[in-house]
């Protein structure tokens, strides 16, 4: 492999931001369960003493009065409302709470943002080639060995679970129907925690390996990178041209302001700067037009043609195509150079400043 195909550049935020967009990001479907798992235990450990007491008074009420209900096929319906209601009551909270850390791990995962290019239908997905390809890749067998690993663990715990329960008094001695909700939240507690911490560790090893490949594939090499750089700034060929555009455009409009200039001032080959001043209306000259070389020469044809005076001072020129702007006062230092500029073309070419108003008021 070239030098030019190694991929050896961290990825861009456009890179990176694409992916995202796409759903190619860091994530494991471990993450979902433990939270869920996390959610119903502090959800069952904050209200044991609740559900202790409610498992009892059903135990107590069902037990109790064994001798009052008929077994009927009557009397079950009449018991599915009330048993449904009590259910429910029980596994609402806890519910509730799993929905929530469901919701929580995937926006975690996601940094809450939504993908919708992911949501998209890919035909790709139908293919039988593509699935076997996904299901033989090392993303597969990484996900195999993950599955396998969960199955493990989950046997171990059930195993060990019913173990330690097997030797519980209430399975062998007589106990009070308190103990029966008692011991039932305390299995529950228990086998939560443990599937929790268990697949907890598989998760975080699994969302750390998905976190590095996903750095690793979406590494770029030196020429995606500039070709990145190359679009989000646009084509060198077309700036250029725009550039050239607005250039021509800019240089428009100031060979269109010439004929209302009142001198040109020139290097007198290389610069050549226009300018304006209408007493009342301008605190001070304002620079119509200035170019070098070429340009210069058509600034210069222009005046030609038009009559505008033409005063040939270097070092002026020279600071006036440097500093000043176009559309904008020339600079204050040099207000006494251009002053003595003006002052001379006024007395020589009176015949030009009296037909400069008509010809200005004719172009406004």
């Amino acid at each position: 492999m070239s030098d030019k195909d190694l991929k050896s550049e961290q990825p861009t935020e456009k890179k990176l931001s694409d992916a995202f967009d796409e759903g190619n990001f860091a994530k494991s479907g471990d993450i979902g369960p433990v939270f869920v798992l996390l959610a119903g235990f502090f959800a069952i450990a904050f209200q044991s003493q609740s559900f202790t007491e409610k498992i009892f008074a059903i135990t107590v009420g069902i037990l109790g009065h064994l001798g009052k209900y008929k077994l009927e096929a009557e009397a079950v319906n009449e018991w599915m409302a009330p048993a449904a209601l009590t259910m429910l009551g029980l596994c609402l909270p806890v519910a509730c709470a799993c929905a929530v850390a469901g919701t929580l791990a995937g926006g975690l995962q996601s940094r809450f943002r939504l993908t919708p290019d992911a949501l998209g239908f890919k035909f790709s997905r139908l293919s039988p080639l593509s699935g076997l390809q996904r299901i033989f890749s090392t993303q597969g067998l990484i996900k195999l060995a993950t599955d396998g690993a969960k199955l493990t663990i989950v046997g171990f715990i059930v195993w060990g679970a019913v173990k330690d329960l097997a030797h519980d008094p209430i399975f062998y001695t007589p106990v009070q129907p308190m103990r029966l909700g008692g011991f039932m939240l305390e299995t529950a507690r228990a086998l939560l925690c443990r599937f929790a911490l268990a697949l907890g560790g598989i998760a975080l090893l699994h969302y750390v390996y998905q976190l590095r490949k996903v750095q690793t594939d979406l590494m770029m090499t030196k020429q995606e990178v500039k070709d990145e750089a190359r679009n989000a700034e646009g084509d060198p060929a077309v700036k250029a041209q725009r550039r050239a555009m607005a250039r021509r455009f800019l240089q428009k409009q100031m060979l269109a302001k010439i004929p209302i200039a009142d001198v040109v001032v020139t290097n007198p080959t290389h610069f050549a700067v226009a300018l304006k001043y209408e007493r009342g209306r301008d605190k001070a000259p304002v620079v119509l037009a200035k170019g070098e070389n070429a340009f210069a020469k058509r600034i210069k044809a222009l005046a030609t043609t038009h009559g505008v005076p033409m005063v040939e001072n270097r070092p002026v020129a020279r600071a006036l195509f440097k500093y000043a702007r176009v559309g904008k006062p020339i600079p204050l230092e040099l207000y006494k150079a251009v002053a003595d500029i003006l002052a001379f073309v006024y007395k020589t070419h009176r015949y030009y400043f009296h037909k400069l108003k008509e010809r200005r008021a004719r172009l406004a």
